[in-house]
C-alpha cells in the first residue's frame, strides 16, 4: 500500500466529449489510469461482487450462453428505462466505488485518474482532490457517437438524452477541458491543466 497518497483527478464528461482521449493523454503524462466503466464490467463478470445481484435483478435473458451478462442486452433495458437504470446503478456503483478505493490505496504514481461519467452523482467525487469536466458541443457529441462508436443517430440522441445536462457538472469543476478542436488544441490544454496541478504546494504530501 502507497504511505503518501497519490493526487486524485476525478475526470468526467457527457457521452461522446471525448474523456478517453484526455484520459489517454494523462496516463502518458505519468497518471495511473482508472476508467469506471471498465471496473463496471469488471465487478459484473461471473464470480465477481455485482454478477448475482444483477442476473437477480434482471432475469436470465441478459445472459450469454457462458453464463457472462450480455451488455447490449442489459443496455438495452436500462438505456430504454430510466428507473431500471437506476435500480443497475444502486446494484453497480458500490461495487465499482469500492474496488476504485482499493486502487487509489495501491497506487505508487504520483497521481490516479479516474474517468467516470456518473462522477459527481456517486461517492467518487469524495475521493477526488479535483474535478475536471471535459465538454463538447452537442454536435460534436453527436458525431463521435455515430463515427466512432457506430450507433445510429436516434439511439445517439437517446442515449445524450438520458445524462444530465453539461452545465450541471461544469458548475462543478475545478477545470472545464473543451473538446471540439484538434487533437493539438486538447493536449495543450490537458498539459497546462496537468503542469498547475503539479506547480510546487500542490501535490499531498
Amino acid at each position: 500500500m502507497n504511505t503518501s497518497r497519490p493526487i486524485v483527478i476525478g475526470l468526467t464528461g457527457n457521452i461522446g466529449v471525448g474523456k478517453s482521449a484526455v484520459l489517454t493523454m494523462l496516463q502518458a503524462l505519468g497518471a495511473r489510469i482508472v476508467d469506471a466503466d471498465k471496473v463496471a464490467h469488471e465487478v459484473i463478470a461471473p464470480g465477481n461482487s455485482a454478477y448475482d445481484a444483477v442476473v437477480t435483478a434482471f432475469g436470465d435473458c441478459i445472459l450469454n450462453p457462458d453464463g457472462t451478462i450480455d451488455r447490449a442486452k442489459l443496455a438495452d433495458i436500462v438505456f430504454t428505462d430510466h428507473d431500471q437504470l437506476r435500480r443497475l446503478e444502486r446494484i453497480i456503483h458500490p461495487a465499482v466505488e469500492q474496488r476504485i478505493s482499493q486502487i487509489v490505496d495501491e497506487a505508487s504514481e504520483p497521481v490516479v485518474a479516474i474517468e467516470a461519467i456518473k462522477l459527481l452523482e456517486s461517492r467518487l467525487r469524495h475521493l477526488c482532490d479535483t474535478i475536471w469536466v471535459v465538454t463538447a458541443s452537442r454536435e460534436t457529441q453527436l458525431n463521435r457517437l455515430v463515427r466512432q462508436k457506430g450507433l445510429d443517430q436516434e439511439e445517439a440522441l437517446r442515449r445524450m438524452a438520458a445524462q444530465s445536462p453539461q452545465s450541471h457538472k461544469v458548475r462543478e469543476a475545478d477545470v472545464v477541458i473543451n473538446n471540439d478542436g484538434d487533437i493539438d488544441q486538447l493536449q495543450a490544454q490537458v498539459k497546462a491543466a496537468w503542469d498547475a496541478l503539479m506547480a510546487p504546494g500542490k501535490g499531498n504530501d
